[in-house]
């Protein structure tokens, strides 16, 4: 006899077919009426199962088969509303298991919720999206939810389930292109992903959560369920006082890492170091050295050790490589304890074409354009974001908002701005479409920056933002509300290429280029500048930082002391890469650690001796950071000596007489007798000398100080007569 069904015919061929976009409305608890009376029609969607109970109240009801492939189905009488219950699952071995049934609590995304996703303003989309540990009516279980609006079917598939995308297929909430579902009893660490059966093709994708906050170690590519909501912080100091904090007239010296390779375990196959093993070797390093913070290259997912992280497939999680979230959180934690700020690189600007991840996500340029011209980048053979598709939007910015919330993150470092910003870069003519005015500039991209800009200082006071940006781009760490892009800092890569050209020359033809010293300063006020030294210029054949210095081993140490001096004394807050704070020789490598052992030798031990009375000296007085963003805090003495490759100039706070005279001899040919002119009269202590013998330098210099003279020069009505040591810098402040 034909069992007659409850439900549409139609609904169950999608069902079954893998194509239903609805599940709910099949599965789980239904009230129906039967002669009048009411019943309860509970169906499950178990294939390859011997048989099924529904157990109400220890009472069994048995399940009917109504479809061979798999849908069973139990009528209730009596029944109007669906009580608690589990499924009792006889496996075709004889084994029996009890679980709670997913398709009994109903999609728990409120209308409001794919409302804002939908308008572009839910800032928190990653405590509803992904996977989400949660309690419905007492049960425990995992949340799932996925953007995926040209999909036929999603499913969440795993470990729990043998992959098999039938057989918990999501429910779409519409519209929104929102899929979702509650599966009950999944412990923390189970592994998933997202089958997606594409609507064009038909084809069956497997696809990582973009909202995962967790992810297995390359080269697996399972996103893992995990509750970043567990650890206990213990920073609550750091984080009141960053709120009140001014970073443009606050000291800022950042050391940046690259996790993988600052420090590895030879003795255990020269594997990374952990999370927490970084927490005890590098925070207590960079503290000791003066560094206010540590500026990480992205710890984000991502599959390819060689992209240093720049290629991310895991926007919210924060790589395996090193251990599990809460350790990385336990590092930020003794960061912040230590008075160390963390500021993480982020890259929104593009995005690899791995399987597993955004390419294609849904079988559709979801998060890319499809036209290349648009979608594709040239220069790193990856996928550009859609910054028009507020959705897309959504991701980033609560990308972005994520790492600043859920793991306290102090600033962002916006890496390949620049390549955001214009629709033509690294493009020839005719690679690339002008936007609705017939210019170049990406404003898709531009308005969501100054978007994520506002929100960042808006929620985060005290956070900040850093952009890598190389072009001449006006206002880019201007307020948005005079026309600029809002970042709080900008690289200053003009400033680095100069220098980094300017002190290759050998020092006999130095005297031809001294407008590459002091043409910065034409532009040093124009934005809110960092003077980044950073991996860009020790890798790909550049050499390191001393390898580029001329001469011999002792004036490329000279040479390197008096850049980090000049570094140090020149307006803007200041950046240096691993290895460069000790004088490493050999280009960095991803793959290796540093050469720690150069640190027993002189003069590189010298050279990490004055990087921290550097940074010493640098917060202790305010003329050398209170006023880095205005001419008011710098003026030249002297800029035109090019014969004997020398300048001068003064740094000052806001009390006016708190100045730096700082004196710069870029020659090996110690200056003797060398008249500067000063504002004012008395004792001039030398605070900083990179001659100096601790340094590895010859220890030529002026005694500890000198008096000035009542002899007008430059303009000043008094003046030093100094000893300039030879590729030095020399630092002096007026006693009272």
């Amino acid at each position: 006899m034909p069992i007659e069904l409850t439900v549409q015919q139609d609904d169950v061929d999608r069902l079954i077919a893998g194509i239903h976009w609805n599940p709910h409305s099949i599965l789980g608890p239904h009230p129906i009426t039967i002669d009048s009376r009411p019943h309860l029609a509970i169906r499950a969607w178990l294939p390859d199962v011997k048989n099924v109970e529904v157990v109400v109240d220890s009472i069994l009801w048995r399940m009917t088969r109504i479809r061979e492939e798999g849908l069973y189905e139990a009528l209730l009488p009596d029944m109007p509303q669906a009580p608690s219950y589990q499924l009792r699952i006889t496996q075709l071995d004889g084994t029996t298991t009890e679980m709670h049934d997913p398709y009994a609590v109903p999609p728990l995304l409120t209308d409001f919720d794919l409302h804002l996703f939908c308008e572009g303003t839910l800032y928190r989309a990653y405590e509803s999206f992904g996977a989400h540990n949660r309690t419905v009516g007492g049960i425990r279980g995992v949340h799932f939810v996925v953007w995926a609006p040209n999909a036929a079917r999603v499913s969440v598939v795993g470990d729990f389930n043998g992959w098999d995308g039938l057989r918990h297929p999501m429910t779409n909430r519409g519209s929104a292109g929102v899929w979702e579902l509650f599966l009950p009893d999944l412990p923390e660490g189970t592994l998933y992903k997202y089958e997606i059966r594409s609507r064009d093709h038909n084809a069956l994708l497997l696809k990582a959560d973009p909202y995962a906050f967790a992810g297995e170690l390359r080269p697996r590519t399972a996103s893992v369920v995990h509750d970043v909501s567990a650890y206990v912080w213990h920073d609550e100091t750091w984080m009141g006082t960053r709120s009140k904090w001014d970073p443009l007239t606050a000291p800022l010296s950042i050391y940046e890492v690259h996790v993988g390779s600052w420090m590895r375990v030879p003795e255990e196959s020269n594997r990374w170091l952990t999370y927490r093993e970084l927490a005890d070797k590098l925070i207590p390093y960079a503290k000791d050295l003066g560094y206010t913070h540590l500026e990480l290259m992205p710890v984000t997912e991502h599959p390819f050790d060689g992209s240093w992280g720049y290629q991310a497939t895991g926007y919210f999680a924060a790589t395996s490589r090193y251990g599990a979230p809460q350790d990385f959180m336990a590092f930020v934690d003794k960061a912040h304890q230590a008075g160390l700020g963390i500021i993480m690189d982020w890259a929104p600007a593009h995005f690899p074409d791995d399987p597993h991840g955004l390419a294609l996500f849904d079988g559709t340029h979801l998060y890319d354009h499809a036209d290349p011209r648009l979608g594709y980048h040239p220069d790193w053979h990856s996928r550009i974001f859609n910054y028009d598709r507020v959705e897309v939007r959504t991701f980033l910015m609560n990308s972005a908002l994520f790492w600043l919330d859920k793991y306290h993150i102090d600033g962002l470092r916006v890496d390949a701005v620049a390549s955001m910003l214009y629709l033509d870069y690294g493009r020839k003519p005719g690679e690339w479409i002008p936007n609705e005015f017939g210019g170049k500039e990406n404003l898709a991209a531009v308005s969501l920056l100054k978007e994520l800009n506002i929100l960042i200082h808006k929620e985060f006071p005290g956070a900040i933002t850093i952009a890598e940006e190389s072009t001449s781009w006006p206002g880019v760490s201007r307020p948005t509300y005079t026309g600029g892009l809002g970042f709080t800092f900008k690289w200053n890569m003009g400033w680095m290429h100069d220098m980094l050209r300017f002190f290759q020359y050998d020092p006999i033809y130095r005297r031809f280029h001294q407008n590459q010293i002091t043409f910065g300063l034409l532009y040093a006020f124009s934005e809110n500048f960092i003077l980044a030294l950073s991996h860009d210029e020790v890798v790909y054949g550049k050499r390191t930082l001393l390898d580029k210095m001329p001469g011999d081993v002792w004036q490329r140490f000279a040479n390197l002391r008096l850049l980090f001096g000049y570094m140090y004394t020149h307006p803007g807050k200041k950046m240096l890469f691993m290895g460069g704070e000790f004088g490493q020789w050999r280009e960095w490598n991803h793959d290796t650690s540093l050469d720690w052992h150069l640190c027993e030798d002189e003069p590189h031990r010298g050279l990490q001796r004055l990087i921290r009375d550097l940074n010493r000296i640098y917060q202790e007085e305010p003329a050398l950071h209170e006023v880095d963003f205005d001419w008011s805090g710098f003026q030249w003495i002297d800029f035109s000596d090019t014969d004997n490759s020398v300048i001068a100039y003064l740094r000052k706070a806001r009390n006016m007489s708190a100045a730096i005279v700082c004196v710069c001899n870029f020659t090996p040919v110690p200056r003797y007798g060398y008249r500067i002119g000063v504002p004012a009269f008395g004792w001039y202590q030398e605070l900083t000398n990179t001659d100096g013998i601790a340094y590895g330098g010859s220890n030529i210099g002026n005694g500890g100080g000198v008096h000035a003279a009542e002899t007008p020069s430059h303009g000043f009505p008094y003046s030093l007569t100094l000893t300039l040591p030879p590729l030095s810098i020399l630092m002096l402040k007026r006693q009272a």
